[in-house]
């Protein structure tokens, strides 16, 4: 949770790295072309929008912070573009135009609201282009709340230990999106922001969370990099710390329309809040809420301090702000995150179930369990495994809508899927402080209790509201039917 939600127009953030210009062309796809079979887009509208480091610089101001920005253009109306663009956010530009390559330019042809096509413009910047950003005066450079390293491989940050060099010059919090599998270039930084492709690309194939997590420290280490976020699509985001400090954040599901700039908006909302003296763990998680604004929108798109703040509100009402614990997780990631937990003193509880239709039982005893510690993990059969137990024709919903329902749950923290017919494993482990289950049950009766005694903990059954059952649901539905 956030103590409160940040004012981001106090703060001041310098992005440096590789500006080009996005290009959209919409249109209306409706019929194929005599000449290949390709569609034919009418086009009905153009817009060109800041792209690349210039998209994170947008994301920033939208928020509210100042923004400085360092980079490299051409002498070209693609480059006037750009910063009038960015100069009417009130992003202050500071930049060295190359007089033989030209602004970077990406089109895209969106037909039917899909992207149908990219084209590219791009010549890299060579080394000497890039040190010429090295000579812009930087009075400012005080006033800046944090550093910003923006790379897209174009050459603008060919030398970033200069600028990680000047961020602890002035104390100053340096963050990186970085590029390539040559992460020493990045040696030193406060935090970098691979996606998960990119990481693998440097660390190799990742085969568990565990492993994730093993060369995601020895990469840090190897490095002396602070921290690392690593943003997984589908699966959210993994914030690994060389201390030793891991979250786990499951994306927030929405309908997603187009990813272009995603990255760039998690990186300036985590700038913004770090720059606005949040904690890693608060700003990535309102990165994590921002990334889920962005991708419903289609194009190069910004979130607004007040679009932000309102889901933020709006989950914080759903139960869905605390994530970075929380949510719908894997067995590995409810590993990490139960250790975490531990760290943090908590007392850790337990159930199990079928939660095949979730009824007014199951909410009073879900209720009475949370009570009993401070996390309450909710494991739930597989859906071949309630099969076996209740019969054919069950489950009535299958194991993501159960995990979905529960994990919407104010009294649930945790909700994850066992394998098998009993939570056994899991509970080895786990090792949760309290297994509790609700019904007409002795304690020896519950799948569990003798592993859990064994290692100190403690078995509790609960009650349940009396003529409520899944069963009896089932049955009224069939017999009205």
């Amino acid at each position: 949770m956030i103590d409160a939600f940040p004012r981001f127009h106090q703060q001041q953030v310098l992005v440096i790295g590789d500006v080009m210009l996005d290009s959209f062309y919409y249109g209306r796809a409706e019929r194929v072309s005599p000449e290949a079979p390709v569609p034919v887009v009418n086009i009905d509208k153009i817009e060109a929008l800041p792209g690349g480091a210039a998209n994170v610089a947008m994301n920033i101001a939208a928020l509210g912070a100042k923004c400085h920005i360092i980079g490299l253009t051409g002498e070209d109306e693609a480059a006037q573009t750009l910063q009038q663009r960015l100069t009417a956010m009130d992003i202050c530009c500071h930049f060295a135009r190359s007089t033989d390559k030209a602004t970077i330019v990406k089109q895209r042809i969106i037909g039917n609201q899909q992207q149908l096509l990219r084209i590219d413009f791009e010549q890299p910047y060579t080394v000497s282009d890039a040190e010429q950003l090295t000579d812009i005066p930087l009075p400012w450079i005080n006033d800046i709340d944090v550093i910003v390293l923006s790379d897209y491989q174009k050459g603008t940050l060919a030398t970033p230990q200069h600028w990680i060099a000047l961020a602890k010059q002035y104390q100053i919090p340096v963050l990186i999106d970085p590029k390539g599998q040559d992460f020493s270039r990045y040696r030193g930084a406060d935090l970098i922001t691979p996606n998960f492709v990119e990481f693998q690309a440097v660390v190799g194939t990742i085969t568990s969370e565990k492993d994730l997590k093993e060369k995601a420290l020895a990469l840090l280490q190897r490095w002396d990099i602070a921290a690392i976020l690593i943003t997984r699509s589908e699966k959210g985001m993994s914030y690994i710390a060389r201390d030793g400090n891991i979250i786990h954040l499951p994306a927030i599901a929405k309908a997603v329309s187009d990813v272009t700039g995603a990255g760039d908006t998690v990186m300036a909302t985590v700038a913004a809040a770090i720059a606005a003296k949040k904690s890693h763990h608060q700003a990535i998680m309102l990165a994590n809420i921002a990334a889920s604004i962005v991708v419903s929108q289609l194009g190069t798109a910004t979130v607004s301090q007040p679009e932000l703040e309102a889901e933020y509100q709006r989950q914080q009402g759903q139960k869905l702000t605390d994530h970075s614990l929380g949510g719908i997780l894997s067995n590995e990631q409810l590993l990490l995150a139960v250790e975490q937990s531990k760290k943090n003193g908590e007392k850790i509880v337990l159930t199990n179930g079928c939660f095949d239709i979730l009824h007014a039982g199951h909410v009073h005893y879900l209720a009475q369990a949370k009570a009993q510690g401070d996390r309450l993990i909710v494991a739930i059969n597989r859906d071949k495994s309630v099969t076996k137990l209740k019969g054919v024709g069950r489950p009535i919903n299958n194991e993501a809508r159960r995990l979905a329902v529960l994990a919407g749950l104010s009294s649930v923290d945790w909700v994850t899927c066992f394998d098998g017919d009993t939570p056994e494993a899991l509970i080895s482990m786990l090792k949760p402080d309290l297994l509790v289950k609700g019904g007409d049950y002795d304690k020896k009766s519950v799948v569990g209790w003798q592993q859990v005694e064994a290692y100190g903990g403690e078995v509790r059954v609960m009650g349940l509201i009396d003529n409520c059952s899944t069963t009896a649901i089932v049955d009224k539905i069939t017999q009205q039917s």
